[in-house]
């Protein structure tokens, strides 16, 4: 990925022999290692919640749209105040422990939880606490990182995050195996990942403050935000974001057509994320040569094959394979290729509140997107649903761009919202767009 930074005072300056180059610093490894933590709480909550609200708790699948929109939408709300909050203040790293300790204390408060109400409660601050500490987090990665190698940081973290987010799934596949229908068991494993990933924020995290508080007036955020520069990617982002229904649903599908025990739910998860990290530095590389708007868009086709796969009447252990290949490459195509390009429309100072617009459009277009789901699958059935969704993708595909057409050449220098060239701006490569700083909050 290219990212464009000024020069961080605060970066660690450990250097790589022979290279001339810093290697990843020890925050950005320390905050890697948080994400791992927290990722293994997350996804085992996240890998066992569709089985257990629609066959544990004989949730409704209308209900459970509520929820998986909730879990994928709720952080919208918070997400920009988040980045702003970190921004302001100067205080991002206890910004983000506010966030990680309020998703710590929703996993135990999953344990009482055994209504609609009390779930979504839940769940909307497990969400909460993650739109509060996203921004910060890679505020911090990029102040203690030197700029001729940020790339290779968010990539760092975004790999030690990917590994937590394939470990949850095992760990919840592994309790359950052992104690069938344990969900209680695999609710308080979460909670005890999620306490150390807050203690070794706490402890070991630096507090790094690089300027005086107050130097980012709300005016100018918001003057970057209405730029011309970001309305047609955001446009783009919010149409296709509509039509990516969360992978619970498509995994339900699965389990629904070939009617497999509920203790292998989990795998499914790993299945994903271990396609996402075969592909993503491949797909990342891609988006740097021939452009980032043109692989966040053709990721979506992708996704839409998947959806077609999830409603083909024969299904199988094949199907289910390419199904999973097929959404882990949906997400290696757009996780953090949307930041690249956004990144590219705002002014440097304003760029993590640019990045936050657009992934808030994207998660509320998602919320919208995962109720009408529900909706029609309850009325439609699952094959009708899918196909029908799978049928506005395309179109929503096709749309996105055209909207995004010579938005994104290769090469091209930052330019600010108003379209103008940044200067004073050093362009990084990385490690792939994909492997960027975005990657988590969609999945």
């Amino acid at each position: 990925m290219y990212v464009s930074v000024r020069g961080r005072p605060g970066a660690d300056p450990a250097v790589e022999p022979g290279s001339g180059l810093p290697r990843v610093g020890a925050t950005v490894v320390l905050l890697g290692i948080v994400s791992l933590l927290t990722d293994v709480s997350s996804e085992m909550v996240a890998a066992v919640l569709p089985v257990y609200l629609t066959a544990e708790l004989g949730l409704g699948l209308l209900a459970y749209g509520v929820v998986d929109g909730l879990y994928q939408g709720a952080s919208a709300l918070v997400r920009i105040f988040g980045g702003y909050l970190g921004d302001r203040s100067n205080r991002p790293k206890w910004v983000a422990a506010a966030g990680y300790s309020l998703s710590a204390a929703s996993r135990l408060a999953m344990l009482p939880a055994h209504g609609f109400a009390a779930v979504t409660a839940v769940v909307t601050a497990d969400r909460l606490g993650k739109g509060l500490r996203t921004a910060p987090r890679d505020a911090l990665i990029a102040d203690a990182s030197d700029p001729r190698t940020l790339g290779r940081s968010f990539g760092a973290h975004r790999t030690l995050d990917t590994i937590g987010a394939a470990a949850g799934p095992l760990v919840a596949f592994s309790l359950l195996w052992f104690v069938p229908g344990g969900y209680s068991a695999v609710f308080v494993a979460s909670f005890a990942f999620a306490v150390l990933g807050v203690a070794v924020m706490v402890l070991f995290v630096p507090d790094r403050r690089s300027r005086a508080t107050g130097g980012l007036p709300v005016r100018r955020v918001l003057r970057e935000l209405a730029g011309p520069g970001l309305r047609r990617p955001l446009v783009a982002a919010g149409v296709l974001g509509l039509f990516t229904i969360g992978d619970g649903f498509v995994y339900l599908s699965l389990q629904d057509r070939d009617q497999f025990a509920a203790s292998y739910f989990p795998l499914l998860f790993v299945g994903t994320n271990v396609a996402y990290l075969t592909f993503a530095i491949p797909l990342g590389r891609l988006a740097d040569r021939v452009g980032r708007s043109r692989v966040f868009v053709g990721g979506h086709l992708a996704l839409l094959v998947a959806y077609l796969v999830a409603a083909a009447p024969v299904g199988g252990l094949g199907a289910t394979v390419v199904a999973l290949v097929l959404l882990g490459t949906f997400y290696a195509a757009t996780d953090g290729v949307l930041a690249a390009l956004v990144s590219r429309r705002v002014a440097s100072d304003a760029r993590g509140s640019g990045i936050a617009a657009a992934q808030t459009v994207v998660v509320i277009a998602r919320f919208a997107g995962a109720l009408a789901f529900g909706s029609l699958w309850q009325i439609l059935g699952r094959q009708a649903a899918l196909c029908l969704l799978a049928g506005l993708l395309l179109a929503g595909v096709v749309m996105a761009g055209r909207l995004l057409s010579g938005r994104d050449r290769p090469g091209s220098v930052g330019t600010t919202a108003t379209g103008a060239d940044t200067p004073g701006v050093a362009e990084v490569p990385g490690v792939g767009a994909a492997a960027g700083e975005a990657g988590e909050n969609q999945r």
